[in-house]
């Protein structure tokens, strides 16, 4: 594991800046950005663990953009946003200790995987959408035995955000529609300050053990917020569908490459 410096070349820098731009991007419209980022800074040289810190860090920058366009979908919801945050956060310090306790060849062997449950996960995350829109739960029906089942399923899903969290919003989308939270515009709100929580939570474990490769976290969180900007006046009138089908052939993509590279 490097100590958080890292050699920092200018045709890294473009290409890093140019990844987080896009990655930026997609998570303004789709998601997905993680797809992007991550992977970047794999091919710079950056070993897996810190990768995966310095992407989880660069890119919560780029998404309290996300929270703040959804506030008002989150009026009248802080009785489930709380404990909800609450859960989150403490699921992605154990996420992310796990993480900074797995060494650099296991999380290796474990990339393809998770990248191709990630991208699976997002494949499936659009139908999964439209079946949430047609079968909205009442939130007065839930018991607390049952609510609090949610929420430690929450806390799960919590963990795997700060571990890696790839594919989490969907599983928050789940969880958020068990709970008969609003329509799915207030679930996406309710996930967006969720997946921001998690984000924000994980990066403090990883600041404290010097896993976070500083140059590129910077760079790249400049390169998310431009992109996350960018994203709310242009890359909006892109049809969605477009968008989706280019994260997944990403997606799929670097899985494929990495299975290869795990059998060399």
């Amino acid at each position: 594991m490097i100590n958080g410096t890292h050699e920092l070349t200018p045709l890294h820098a473009l290409w890093l800046f140019g990844a987080a731009l896009m990655a930026g991007a997609l998570n303004g419209v789709v998601g997905g950005g993680s797809f992007i980022s991550f992977p970047a800074l794999l091919f710079t040289g950056v070993p897996p663990i810190n990768a995966n810190a310095t992407s989880n860090t660069a890119i919560w920058i780029g998404m309290l953009a996300s929270v703040g366009a959804y506030r008002r979908d989150l009026t009248n919801q802080y009785r489930h946003l709380v404990p909800l945050v609450l859960v989150s956060v403490v699921g992605s310090v154990a996420g992310s200790l796990l993480l900074l306790h797995t060494s650099q060849a296991t999380f290796t062997r474990l990339i393809p995987y998770l990248l191709l449950l990630a991208t699976v996960l997002f494949t499936l995350s659009e139908p999964f959408k439209q079946r949430l829109q047609n079968h909205q739960v009442s939130a007065s029906t839930a018991s607390h035995v049952f609510r609090l089942g949610v929420l430690l399923l929450q806390l799960a899903i919590a963990t795997y955000g700060g571990f890696f969290g790839g594919g989490m919003g969907i599983l928050m989308l789940a969880t958020l529609s068990l709970m008969g939270i609003g329509t799915i515009h207030t679930q996406n709100a309710v996930r967006a300050v969720l997946s921001t929580s998690i984000n924000i939570t994980a990066s403090i474990p990883f600041l404290l053990a010097g896993v976070i490769v500083w140059q590129q976290a910077a760079l790249m969180a400049i390169g998310a917020i431009l992109g996350g900007y960018w994203s709310a006046f242009y890359a909006r009138q892109l049809p969605p569908k477009l968008v989706r089908r280019f994260v997944i052939l990403v997606g799929f993509i670097m899985t494929l490459y990495f299975f290869w590279r795990s059998g060399e």
